[in-house]
């Protein structure tokens, strides 16, 4: 289980990318990856097109990551989720949060 981060060359935009399982166990590295950017009108790109299992924990994860972006006039995307993450994200009724692309 790994999370990538990689903001652009423009310093806009951040995209964090979760491999196979978002958990718990992922809490810290996830944090890691977006808490120390405090950027105006950063766009976020959550990458979770790897993701084949997610959570409660990571539903929470990713409300503190759009509390964040929210707090720096930020963009948050959910971008490509797998077929049963983006049922999760349903049943969560994400789509009223945020993107989902």
């Amino acid at each position: 289980m790994t999370i990538n981060n990689k903001l652009s060359a423009d310093g806009k935009q951040l995209v964090i990318s979760i491999d196979e399982r978002f958990d718990f166990s992922l809490h810290q590295q996830f944090r890691d990856s977006y808490n120390s950017l405090t950027t105006q009108e950063l766009t976020y790109i959550l990458d979770l097109s790897q993701t084949e299992y997610m959570d409660s924990s990571a539903l929470g994860m990713i409300l503190l990551l759009k509390d964040h972006v929210q707090l720096h006039a930020g963009h948050l995307i959910i971008s490509k989720p797998s077929d049963t993450v983006r049922k999760i994200l349903e049943i969560a009724q994400f789509q009223r949060l945020m993107t989902i692309e």
